[in-house]
């Protein structure tokens, strides 16, 4: 992978996190469109560290409160809110400890899996906009919701289903608020993206079975960081207002321009 493959890459990873077209469906995408390879996944955990790291300067704030109001050793609003996360990141730890080696063979299996993929993506958007459209009533994040997104998100390590658009419509499908299901879908990706590459890096894994230079790496982190923190304070807002539909027939597409390629 040359320098500036990795920019590109880290751009597509950096814009397309924060919104519900799948981050690893498009990096898969535009690999094949370039003719990148990148051996392992060290080159997508990266991009996905840097964009974690884009979640929290946006998002400082509400982080800082958080952490305030949980060394305050007293049950709050805000360990009530981290408590929530803990419960959410229990499937994709799961999914992390029991399938690494089977998550990671399904990032190798090419444009047939992301096209599909999308097209449930965007039959997942386009179901949670109907759902919600039909409540009179929405309601508060809750533990509940917690865990059925918690579980969305461990699907969603599937290349083209989107995580974002997956916990965001599960979230909408339980009825919660659609500003409360957005910012803690952002939110409750932080430790287990960053703990995953913690763990590679300690265990030594980038440095010793990536093919890729060094580099590259750092290319492609800064491009998916900076381009992430400006995709999050754009696009945020924007899943939180916009109609889902939208998202829905741009996956569709694209989904489906997946699987037409594969025929010529």
């Amino acid at each position: 992978m040359s320098w500036f493959e990795a920019i590109i890459l880290g751009l597509v990873q950096g814009l397309t996190e924060f919104l519900p077209v799948s981050s690893s469906g498009h990096l898969t995408i535009a690999k094949h469109l370039f003719g990148i390879e990148t051996g392992d996944l060290t080159f997508e955990i990266l991009v996905h560290a840097a964009t974690v790291l884009a979640t929290i300067v946006v998002f400082r704030r509400e982080i800082l409160k958080l952490l305030q109001d949980l060394f305050r050793f007293r049950w709050n609003d805000g360990t009530r809110y981290i408590a929530m996360i803990c419960v959410s990141m229990i499937p994709v730890l799961i999914v992390g400890l029991l399938l690494k080696d089977k998550v990671e063979a399904v990032f190798g299996s090419g444009l047939a899996v992301v096209g599909v993929c999308l097209i449930v993506t965007a039959g997942l958007l386009m179901l949670s906009e109907r759902l919600a459209a039909r409540r009179q009533k929405e309601g508060e994040m809750n533990f509940k919701t917690a865990a059925w997104m918690g579980l969305a998100q461990a699907v969603a390590v599937l290349p083209g289903l989107s995580r974002s658009g997956s916990t965001i419509a599960t979230g909408l499908m339980c009825g919660t608020k659609r500003s409360e299901v957005a910012q803690f879908s952002f939110l409750m990706v932080l430790v287990p993206i960053l703990g995953e590459a913690f763990l590679d890096l300690v265990g030594g894994e980038m440095a010793v079975s990536s093919g890729i230079g060094a580099l590259p790496l750092i290319l492609g982190f800064l491009s998916a960081f900076v381009s992430g923190i400006f995709a999050c304070k754009v696009m945020v807002a924007l899943v939180r207002r916009a109609k889902l539909g939208w998202f829905a027939l741009y996956c569709s597409i694209v989904g489906l321009a997946c699987l037409i390629s594969l025929l010529f």
